[in-house]
C-alpha cells in the first residue's frame, strides 16, 4: 500500500481543513470521513499503480525503487485486482458518508458535485497506469497530481467544512500543495528514468536529468512563493509564517536531488512527503493558533 506516501495525500486535507477551521466552525465527523476517503484514494492509486506497472512490464528487477508485492511474488495479479475492488468500495462508502455528514443530504447541487468529483478521483486513481491508454504513461501524471492532490484536496476540504469560499486566494495554498505533490512524482520519475524508458513517457524523461532537476527546484520554489503570497494577502500575524520552520527540510531535499542519482534518490521521496505534510500542518496551525 506504500504507506510512506499517505502523508502526501493528507497534506492537502490538513491544509484545507485547518484553514477552514480558522474561519468557520467545522464538523468533526466530516473531517474524519474526509481523511478516511483521502487515505483510501491514495491507497487505491498505489495499488492500481503497482498492478498497471506489472501488466505493462514496467516493474522489473532493474527498477531503482523499492520492490512491491506482485514483483516479489507475495501477491498474485488476481489477488491484487480483488484488493483494488475492496479499496474502491471503501472509497465510495467513506466518500458518501463524508458528503452526508457535511451537507446532511446527498441529492442536492453541492453534494452531487462532490459525488461527481469523487467519481473522477476514483477514475484518476485507477487509470494512472491501468487501462489500455493510462495517462501516466503519456506524461500527464504531473497535471492530474496537481489538480487532485493540490486543488481538489485543499479547496475541496475547505468547502466541505465551510460550505463556501471567502476568496479566490484559497487557490494559493492549494497550488503550493499541488506543486509539492508534483515534485514528489517528479523525483520518483527522475529516479526511474532508465527503467521507465522502454514502457512509458514522463515529464522527467522529456526534460532529461538536468532540466528535470531544474523543474524540481522550480516546483519547490513556486510552492513556497504561493504560500508567502497567501499570507501576505491575509492580515499580518507572525503565526501565519510558522511553516517557515520546514525550510531546512526542503533545502536538504533539493541538495539530495542535485547530488544523487538512481537508487540513491529514493530517500529523497519520503523526505519530501514528510516535509510537505509538516509544511501544511504548521501552515494550518499558524492560522488556527492566531484565534487563541
Amino acid at each position: 500500500m506504500r504507506l510512506r506516501t499517505l502523508p502526501l495525500s493528507l497534506s492537502g486535507i490538513v491544509m484545507g481543513v485547518l484553514l477552514a477551521a480558522a474561519d468557520y466552525r467545522i464538523d468533526a465527523l466530516t473531517v474524519v470521513f474526509l481523511a478516511l476517503t483521502t487515505v483510501c484514494l491514495q491507497i487505491l492509486s498505489n495499488l492500481s499503480n503497482e498492478l498497471g506497472d506489472t501488466l505493462h512490464g514496467t516493474d522489473t528487477d532493474e527498477r531503482q525503487g523499492i520492490h512491491y508485492s506482485i514483483q516479489d511474488g507475495e501477491m498474485t495479479v488476481p489477488q491484487m485486482k480483488r484488493l483494488i475492488g475492496v479499496v474502491a468500495v471503501l472509497c465510495c462508502v467513506f466518500g458518501l458518508l463524508m458528503i452526508k455528514f457535511s451537507f446532511g443530504k446527498i441529492f442536492d447541487w453541492h453534494p452531487m458535485a462532490f459525488v461527481i468529483l469523487g467519481a473522477a478521483a476514483i477514475w484518476a486513481a485507477m487509470h494512472y497506469t491501468l487501462g489500455k491508454n493510462p495517462y501516466g504513461y503519456r506524461g500527464l501524471g504531473d497535471l492530474f497530481v496537481f489538480l487532485f492532490f493540490g486543488i481538489a484536496t485543499v479547496c475541496g476540504g475547505y468547502f466541505l467544512c465551510a460550505h463556501e469560499f471567502p476568496s479566490w486566494i484559497v487557490l494559493l495554498p492549494a497550488s503550493a500543495i499541488g506543486c509539492f505533490s508534483v515534485a514528489v512524482l517528479n523525483v520518483n520519475n527522475i529516479r526511474d528514468m532508465q527503467t521507465d524508458a522502454a514502457t512509458r513517457v514522463t515529464v522527467a524523461m522529456k526534460l532529461g536529468g538536468r532540466r528535470a532537476r531544474i523543474y524540481q527546484t522550480v516546483l519547490i520554489v513556486v510552492g513556497w512563493v504561493c504560500m508567502f503570497v497567501y499570507c501576505a494577502l491575509r492580515f499580518f500575524s507572525i503565526w501565519h509564517y510558522l511553516f517557515v520552520l520546514t525550510l531546512p527540510l526542503f533545502v536538504l531535499h533539493l541538495r539530495g536531488v542535485w547530488t544523487r542519482d538512481g537508487k540513491e534518490l529514493d530517500p529523497m521521496l519520503p523526505l519530501l512527503v514528510m516535509s510537505s505534510f509538516l509544511f501544511s500542518l504548521l501552515a494550518g496551525i499558524g492560522f488556527v493558533a492566531f484565534l487563541f
